[in-house]
């Protein structure tokens, strides 16, 4: 299963990368919830799909360092450029906590931690 898993969250950042939400929503569970630590939960994929409507207008670039995998439990590590609300692109470094059922992604945890550069 754990390999399994690594593919399915491999083939979803395919489609982020090309900009194809609905591609990578495919591979959510209907009743998704996403859990940005100390920031906001959404849940559903409706409320997945606004956030990166707007969130990922451009769509992020990231590099994916680790995946660790157990049982229903996959943890990616890497890190991430997206553009803010001012069209300036950020990079963060993150750590998503994912927990599949059925073959789909249907819990996030996410940690993310802006980086400054030097």
């Amino acid at each position: 299963m754990s390999e399994i898993n690594k593919a399915i969250l491999q083939k979803a950042n395919a489609a982020i990368i090309k900009g194809d939400n609905e591609g990578f929503l495919s591979y959510c569970t209907e009743d998704t919830k996403w859990v940005f630590i100390g920031d906001k939960t959404l849940e559903g994929k409706d409320a997945v799909r606004n956030y990166m409507a707007t969130a990922y207008k451009e769509p992020p670039r990231f590099i994916v360092e680790n995946l660790i995998a157990e049982g229903d439990f996959l943890t990616a590590v890497g890190t991430i450029k997206m553009e803010n609300e001012q069209g300036q692109m950020v990079g963060y470094s993150y750590c998503d906590v994912w927990r599949f059922k059925d073959g789909k992604m249907a819990e996030l945890k996410a940690f993310v931690i802006e980086t400054k550069s030097t």
